[in-house]
């Protein structure tokens, strides 16, 4: 049985996004003073009294609006709604019950779905605020005075949430499920690729850039494995990120980059690899993570038999420091090769999670050495005794030696290529530290 649900929504700038990231014990939610910072519906889970359930925070409802973002923002609520086992619908103590706060409740009644009212800004503790009496008129039951701040309220309305769930079942487990971050530059397509492949309007699309702002999980399953899809903001250049929203949502994407299993690069057909491309993929290179370098918008592309060869040289030569990454050619807009992602992000992930034992780890290194003699610097020769792994994610090996200020850096490429050459590890960073006694690490990705 899947995890009960619980949507948090209302009319913009009641305080959403504050409460959720309460409830989630973490800053996932962008906050910010200004309606219509939160556009897409962003998914946390959450435990109270031994229950775990998923929380998740949608962008404000402005009834009968013509704004193309805010009709996108109205529609990611209502399908939030239509999903959740629950409904919290918060509304605003300090601007008290306005016309708009009706609407919604109106929405929701036509829902059916159990409706927990919470009114927010309810700060000061002590005896019952008056103006709380106000929101009965709403037709939803009590309302719970919370104060998504400092946290007031919070357990009272959990309690109410819960007595809405269904019995407890079984639950599955997150570890199968791989993570996987889509980055790049504003406008490549990240949004579109998610909704391919979910097959509905999951997260807003639209050709003005900046349109996602918060990292949007997604979860996916289909015969090849369970996924979950996280959807980052547009990474521009620094000098151009001057709204204190946009540098928010540079650090969520940056943040999703952390947790994921699996990076999908992408870039867009039509520009090749940009500045700002190679910037975002060193990103992923730094942090470690397994990576495939996804070429979309490949069917608006004018090509012979050698424009995917060319293309797939480029990407080699200005991406030169992640040549162990695939490259794949899609188009999001017709589907084109997207069903081969999976294939892929599973071998790049079981890559990346690849133990190799330290026997065979020392055959390999004593071939190599057999090969190509260790460098030698004023007669003085270096001698590397053994090699073994010690992390994954990416595979993590120290190489033991007398000393190390002779184990140059043309040599460690060497030998990660004779390990690579052995092991495959396509689509992973390699690590290696050099480490001789008493003396510090020295170490190479």
């Amino acid at each position: 049985m899947a995890r009960p649900l619980v949507a948090i929504v209302g009319r913009p700038n009641v305080g959403k996004s504050m409460l959720f990231n309460k409830l989630a014990g973490q800053r996932l939610s962008i906050v910010e003073d200004t309606p219509g910072v939160t556009r897409d519906r962003l998914y946390a889970p959450c435990d109270w009294n031994g229950r775990s359930f998923d929380i998740v925070d949608t962008g404000g409802i402005e009834p009968g609006t013509d704004d193309q973002i805010l009709s996108f923002m109205r529609e990611q609520a209502e399908i939030a709604i239509d999903n959740a086992t629950v409904i919290v619908f918060v509304c605003d103590i300090k601007t008290g019950m306005t016309s708009a706060d009706q609407e919604v409740a109106g929405m929701l009644l036509r829902s059916r779905k159990p409706v927990v009212l919470a009114v927010n800004k309810t700060d000061q503790t002590g005896p019952t605020n008056p103006d709380i009496y106000e929101f009965y008129n709403l037709g939803l039951g009590d309302p719970f005075p919370v104060s998504a701040v400092h946290g007031h309220g919070t357990g009272d309305l959990l309690d109410a949430c819960l007595e809405h769930f269904p019995p407890e079942d079984e639950e599955e487990s997150a570890s199968d499920v791989i993570k996987v971050a889509l980055i790049g530059k504003p406008n490549v397509g990240k949004s579109s690729l998610v909704n391919r492949i979910l097959g509905e309007e999951r997260v807003i699309v639209s050709s003005v850039a900046g349109t996602t702002r918060d990292a949007v999980d997604s979860f996916f399953e289909n015969e090849q494995g369970k996924y979950l899809l996280i959807d980052t903001a547009g990474m521009r250049k620094k000098a151009k990120v001057d709204d204190r929203i946009e540098k928010f949502s540079v650090l969520r994407a940056t943040m999703a980059i952390e947790r994921a299993d699996v990076c999908l690069i992408m870039i867009d057909a039509g520009d090749g690899v940009t500045e700002q491309d190679t910037k975002v993929a060193g990103l992923a290179h730094d942090a470690g993570k397994a990576s495939i370098i996804v070429v979309n918008k490949w069917d608006t592309v004018e090509k012979d038999d050698k424009t995917m060869d060319r293309m797939r040289e480029d990407i080699r030569r200005d991406l030169s420091y992640m040549t162990y990454a695939p490259v794949l050619f899609i188009s999001a807009l017709t589907g084109q090769r997207v069903p081969r992602l999976f294939e892929l992000i599973n071998y790049v992930a079981d890559q990346a999670a690849m133990r190799i034992t330290t026997g065979t780890l020392n055959n390999v290194l004593a071939d190599a050495t057999a090969r190509v003699q260790p460098p030698t610097d004023k007669g003085k020769r270096l001698k590397v005794y053994y090699m073994t792994q010690i992390g994954v994610k990416p595979p993590h090996f120290v190489i033991f030696c007398n000393d190390a200020q002779l184990f140059h850096f043309s040599y460690r490429r060497y030998l990660e290529n004779q390990i690579r050459n052995t092991f495959g590890l396509e689509g992973t960073p390699v690590k290696l530290t050099i480490r001789q006694k008493g003396d510090q690490d020295y170490e190479m990705r």
